[in-house]
Order: C-alpha cells, then structure tokens, then sequence
C-alpha cells in the first residue's frame, strides 16, 4: 500500500508537452534508426541485433549475478567503438567504487561518465547537457523524485521514475538501460506496470558459485524473446560463449546410466544439453518427485505413462531430474529425453555415450514429431554425435543430407577425417521400442 500523504503519480504516456494530437497512420513520418550495436555479440543477440535508439531497457538479475559488470563492458566497447559519450548514473557506489571494478575488468576512457546521484531530475538534467549516445541507471530502486513524499524503492518512488524515464527516452530518442533488483521468488522487485512501461526486459540468471550465465528476454517489442546469451564468468569479467552445446557438454562422463543427451531450441540456435536422472529406492511412503531445469508436473505425468504403457513399476522409487548447467527447459521434445533417463538410472543401463535424442511422448506411449528436427540433427552432427533417436515422422530424405554435414569429433565440433563418422538416425514409434533399441 502507497503511504498516505503522497502526491499522486502521474504515469501518462503522452508527450511531455501534452500537445500530442490524433494523427492518421499514413501521416506519421518514420525514421527508420539503425540499432545501436552493444559490440557484445551474446547481448546483440537477445536484444535482437542491437539496442534500438529512443528504447527504454529494464535488466534484472540476482545480487552479484554479474549485472554491473555487463553494463560497464556495454559501456566500454559502445565507448570505444562509436567515439559518443555514454553516462552512467548510479545511486548504489561511489565514483571509487566503480572506477576499482572498471580497473579490474580493464574498462577506461574519458567518453564514459560516471555520475552518482538517486534523483531522478538531476540525471535527466545531466543527461541534457551532456547529450550521450546512452543513458544507464543502476538501479531504478535506488532512484527518487522529490515530488513523491516516499521512500526510494516503495511502489510509487519505482512507478513514477520509471514513467520519467520513459517519456525523457522517447522524447530524446536516447536509448536507457535500467537495473532491477529482484524479489526472493525471482521476480523484478517494484510494482508490475514497471515491466510494463518498459520496452525489453532482460533476465540475468545464474548461479554464483557457478561461472556460466544465461541472458533471457521476458519482453522485446522490437525482436523475438526466444533468444538467449550464455557467458562465463572470468577473472577479466563476462566472456561470450559462442557455442553453447561445447560449453554445456564440456564435463560430460562416459558411462553413466541416466545420462543422455537432448537438442534443444533456444530461439534461433540449438543447444545441446545433458539431461541426468536418477532413481534409488524409496525409504519413505511418498516417493520424491524433484526436477531442476524442467517441470515438476511434466514429469510426474511421464512417470505415468512410463508405468502405464511400458510396465515400469515407478511407485516405489524416488526419481531425480537435473537439466546440467541450469539450463530451464520447457519444451516438449525433450520428453523422449526425460523418458530415456529415468529408463536407462531405473535399469542401471546406460545409453551410449555418443546418442542424442528429441521426441514428445503422447499419453499413450507414443512418440510424435518436433520442430525444426534437421536444426537439431545438424548441431548433434557437428558436436560428433553418431546416433541420433527421432520421431519416426520426421524422417525425410533431407535428413540423409544433413547427417553427412559437419561431422566433428565427439562433443568438440572438430572436424574428423573419418568417412565412417555418418551419423546413424534411429527411428521411434514407442517408448518401449525406445527402451529396446537404446539401452545397453
């Protein structure tokens, strides 16, 4: 509840001089900005080639997850490469304190201004002046207008800098990235309409005792919110992982029942991630269901048709799935992984160790087509994969061309010399011809 004595805010999204008039589509003159490239190839990707000039962007992500660090490298290569000014505002250090991180993580220049200031009105004002190429505000929680009688952070304080910021952006056409704190069930903390007003919200998630992160986007009104950037954590600060599929599999052990392999779609790339699972003997009356990286209810339903259609006796077993590397993944072509996984933990039977897998599992045991199979099929081929279990519905003949192609060496992407590398594609009907067919 908004403290009492407040002034009301006013989050109208009309011009800041409150002329604007009806005008007809074909009336409006358009200019068609090109995107501001970040020179960050992993954050170019998830904002959809570039930061779009006049676009207000709210990046989110846990305490310490690497969000600073990301801005002041944005800052430096936007720096460097275009020659403007970029102002960065922070209400949560000093000038030291930044400029110690910039040391470390090797940023510098005098095209970066640093400004540490909480109101709202005095960024704007020196953003007039100083005219930069892009405005940053770490954090918006921190921010205050003194025309609210509350705290910084409280619901009106958030609400109401955030709808400044947004008509200062587009009156200005000046692009502005701000930072969001965020609430212990993982949501950007503040009221909603603040991923509202905003036009991209960003998700920088990860683990800190862990050296990847992945970059989501929740929201992009000017590119698709599908994409992801995956980086590593290093001494020198945030490097891009051009091929994630490497990354993900990079620690993968031979020979371990309940480990396979599965591509998955992550907006216009395919990744290759380990699925594990592992299933052990009860010792309570309630069997434990636990999922990391992938649903909870999901599973639960493909426990059942496993001991429905394939007389798998699941009751008494607790059942473990973790998607390695903290990867979340939602789609159901994974299915046929999870499947295969618990199968292969239950029995004691690996799967072989150069095998991917991609299906949706029916109700009734059955396995249905996927999605763009020969994107799946070509990165399994060129991370080496020998053999590669579908739906049979998605057999084709293009398929015979793409498992010919880009044939690497196991899990490296090298190219091998080996005519006898082609890649063997399984068909699937069933999850019991599944369990025949793949596990040792």
């Amino acid at each position: 509840m908004e403290e009492s004595g407040e002034k009301a805010p006013s989050i109208s999204l009309a011009s800041p001089s409150g002329d604007s008039e009806p005008l007809s589509l074909s009336g409006i003159s358009f200019v068609d900005y090109s995107r501001i490239s970040t020179h960050i190839g992993e954050l170019d990707r998830v904002l959809g080639g570039g930061i779009v000039p006049g676009s207000l962007i709210l990046l989110g992500g846990s305490p310490g997850i690497g969000k600073s660090t990301l801005l002041l490298q944005t800052c430096h290569h936007v720096a460097l490469k275009s020659g403007q000014k970029i102002l960065y505002a922070s209400g949560e250090e000093s000038p030291q304190q930044i400029k110690m991180r910039a040391e470390r993580l090797g940023v510098h220049g005098d095209k970066i201004i640093i400004l540490s200031e909480v109101n709202i009105k005095r960024i704007t004002s020196v953003a007039e002046k100083e005219k930069p190429l892009l405005l940053i505000i770490d954090s918006i929680q921190t921010m205050m207008d003194d025309e609210i009688l509350s705290a910084p952070g409280s619901v009106a304080q958030v609400r109401e800098c955030t709808a400044k910021l947004q008509r200062f952006c587009k009156s200005r056409n000046l692009p502005v990235i701000v930072v969001g704190h965020i609430t212990k069930s993982g949501a950007i903390a503040g009221p909603r309409v603040l991923e509202h007003i905003v036009d991209t919200v960003l998700y920088f998630e990860g683990e800190g005792s862990r050296d990847f992160r992945i970059l989501r986007s929740l929201k992009n009104r000017f590119g698709s919110t599908q994409e992801i950037g995956v980086f590593a954590m290093e001494s020198q600060g945030l490097v891009c992982i051009e091929n994630p599929s490497e990354f993900f599999l990079s620690e993968r052990t031979r020979g371990i029942p309940g480990s396979l392999v599965v591509p998955v779609l992550e907006g216009s790339r395919t990744v290759l991630i380990e699925m594990q699972a592992l299933v052990t003997q009860s010792g309570f009356g309630n069997p434990a269901r636990r999922a990391e990286g992938f649903s909870a209810n999901r599973l639960s339903v493909l426990l059942a048709v496993m001991e429905k259609r394939a007389r798998m006796i699941m009751g008494a077993s607790d059942v473990f799935i973790n998607v390695v590397g903290g990867m979340e993944i939602n789609e159901p072509a994974c299915d046929l992984g999870v499947v295969l996984a618990v199968a292969s933990s239950l029995r004691d039977q690996p799967v072989a160790f150069n095998t991917a897998v991609v299906g949706e599992v029916g109700l009734g045991g059955e396995i249905r087509g996927v999605s763009r199979i020969e994107e799946r099929v070509r990165e399994a081929s060129k991370m080496g994969f020998q053999q590669f279990a579908l739906p049979s519905s998605n057999m084709s003949k293009s398929l015979e061309k793409v498992v010919n192609q880009n044939q690497g060496n196991p899990h490296t992407g090298d190219k091998s010399d080996g005519k006898n590398n082609a890649m063997k594609l399984i068909p699937l009907d069933h999850i019991s011809s599944a369990f025949s067919r793949l596990l040792e």
